[in-house]
């Protein structure tokens, strides 16, 4: 074999070898690869070991709201640079990379819409838009849900999945954590039911905050739900964790949240939820 010919077969190889990675993916649980189109039809969960991946806002209200019914608001708040914020690179341009996407304007994406028959105010976040951390504008976008579910008389459903607070906004971003509770304690007055979701990972201000203030609070299986991170807390504490530590059935071991919920059984669990908090609460 000449030399050229040993580019054109090297070259043929990668090409080979890309085309099989946009087919087929490899589950973090099992180790096993695959078929995206067979992922995909299972709601972005392993057929093999039930592993949950992550999956975009849009997907998320496509699964769960009725079709038709969900009309998103607040989509034309976009987040501002107040602190002039740069790290390796301007917050700007985080934030330009970001949009670039394509999956939504901010890390929150509200609406309104139904579950079966009970209407709602939903918010879930968009982990792809910078890691779904919490700025101004989300943190507005949230208020905003509650104070619709306040007004209209209906029940709110956030789903998060958030490494939390966004620090090129300081300050302002860690000034969401007050905001949002305030806001839900309004809500709780008018007795309303409040449905967080957990998924994974839901850290830092965001579980400190509204994530954790649900009249009833649910979690994908394996989710990491915390403040700070298993590794940061090991090296704070120069202990070893216990097995598990920080994920959904841990959690629900210990009695801070209610229920492990699998991806396919969420729709179901949360019209059987909202029944029961209608017939009881109104």
């Amino acid at each position: 074999m000449t030399w050229i010919d040993k580019i054109k077969s090297k070259a043929s190889i990668q090409k080979k070898d890309s085309t099989n990675t946009s087919l087929w993916v490899e589950c973090l649980g099992c180790k096993n690869n695959i078929y995206i189109a067979d992922l995909e039809k299972n709601l972005r969960v392993c057929p093999q070991c039930d592993y949950h991946f992550r999956t975009s806002a849009k997907q998320r209200i496509k699964q769960l709201m009725e079709e038709g019914t969900f009309i998103e608001h607040d989509n034309d708040l976009t987040a501002t640079d107040p602190l002039k914020f740069k790290d390796s690179k301007k917050y700007k341009d985080r934030l330009r990379t970001s949009y670039k996407k394509g999956l939504s304007s901010e890390s929150v994406i509200s609406g309104s819409g139904h579950i079966k028959k009970h209407k709602l105010e939903i918010c879930v976040f968009e982990f792809g838009f910078m890691g779904g951390s919490m700025g101004v504008v989300a943190g507005e976008k949230i208020t905003r849900s509650i104070e619709r579910a306040i007004k209209n008389q209906t029940s709110l459903i956030i789903i998060s999945c958030s490494g939390g607070a966004r620090m090129q906004e300081g300050i302002l971003s860690l000034m969401q954590m007050a905001k949002t509770s305030a806001a839900l304690s309004k809500l709780a007055k008018e007795k309303l039911p409040y449905i967080s979701i957990l998924t994974d990972p839901t850290t830092g201000g965001v579980s400190a905050s509204f994530a954790m203030l649900g009249d009833i609070i649910l979690a994908e299986p394996g989710a990491l739900i915390g403040f700070a991170g298993p590794r940061v807390i090991a090296q704070t504490i120069q202990q070893e964790l216990p097995n598990g530590f920080q994920r959904s059935e841990f959690l629900l071991d210990h009695g801070l949240i209610d229920q492990v919920v699998h991806r396919k059984d969420l729709k179901e669990t949360l019209n059987l939820i909202l029944s029961l908090c209608n017939n009881s609460w109104q």
